[in-house]
């Protein structure tokens, strides 16, 4: 049997793990893993249970060196580069139809750019990231508005769909062989970092709200200033909107039941939930004070 060494991280990891276990048991030799400061969705430890569990060697990256050599090496969520080995292939797995949006956070991107759909691809890796020839893609709808923690189950859940197809390929003696890439319909999703969770009250209320949703849970939530303090928003409802002679993108117009409603760009946005920036438990509602400014 083809046997194979998965580096994996995330939700993604865990779901490409058991579904390689259940369509091919025994084709995973080792599992090698690293934990996420920028998430906080217990996959790291939820993977080492599933590898005890099924009695496969679960090893932190800090040990990555010590994995046996395999004929297939497989990246999901995996943020550094594998030492090229001869005789192993590289398969990794993105989250995007490529050759749309290659590159980072490509998920955070699709919900960003309102697309109706996202997807995942398994490629050949190269020596430049996404580039590689397609083995197979899955796509995966976005109905609006939807939630980061939805979308990643929902993406999740066709990295398993491809995962047992990969495995089942192996498990039939098949060579992995992919298609190239239409290079005239590549795109690019740049990486981000804690300056892309600050809110842009100047937008319409309807692309806040999806930025909102699309670094919440289990990112850190999007961030603004209220009356010059951090604060985190956790989720917003979209209002009508109303003429506003002297329109001030940040101010809040009504304050109901301690819950602000704030002038968008376009629009208006009602806070539902909100923390100090650093205190995720520490509510700033509700609000008291009807003068108030966001940004």
């Amino acid at each position: 049997m083809t046997a194979l060494n998965l580096y994996a991280m995330t939700v993604k990891g865990v779901a490409v793990f058991k579904a390689l276990c259940a369509a091919v048991p025994g084709v995973v030799q080792a599992v090698v893993s690293a934990r996420d400061p920028g998430t906080r969705d217990g996959s790291y430890d939820r993977l080492e249970r599933a590898c005890a569990q099924r009695a496969v060697p679960f090893l932190d990256r800090s040990r990555a060196d010590e994995v046996p050599a395999a004929a297939i090496a497989m990246a999901v969520g995996w943020r550094w580069i594998i030492p090229e080995r001869p005789g192993t292939i590289l398969v990794a797995f993105h989250d995007s139809l490529l050759p749309r949006h290659r590159g980072f956070n490509p998920l955070v991107t699709a919900l960003l750019a309102g697309d109706a759909e996202t997807g995942v691809t398994a490629l050949l890796a190269t020596s430049e990231y996404d580039r590689g020839d397609i083995l197979g893609q899955v796509a995966v709808p976005l109905p609006r508005p939807i939630r980061i923690a939805d979308a990643i189950d929902r993406v999740a859940a066709g990295y398993a769909e491809l995962a047992a197809d990969l495995g089942a390929r192996l498990a039939a003696g098949q060579r992995l062989t992919g298609v190239p890439q239409d290079e005239r319909l590549a795109s690019y999703s740049l990486w981000r970092d804690d300056a892309d969770y600050e809110m842009d009250w100047t937008g319409s209320a309807d692309r806040l709200r999806d930025f909102v949703y699309a670094v919440g849970p289990p990112y850190a939530g999007a961030r603004t200033r209220l009356n010059g303090q951090g604060v985190r928003v956790w989720d917003v409802t979209v209002e009508p909107d109303v003429d506003v002679a002297n329109r001030v993108p940040g101010k809040v117009i009504f304050l109901r039941e301690g819950r602000p409603t704030v002038v968008c760009g376009t629009g208006l946005l009602r806070v539902d939930a909100m923390t100090q920036d650093d205190d995720p438990a520490a509510s700033c509602l509700p609000l008291s004070r009807f003068r108030s400014r966001f940004g």
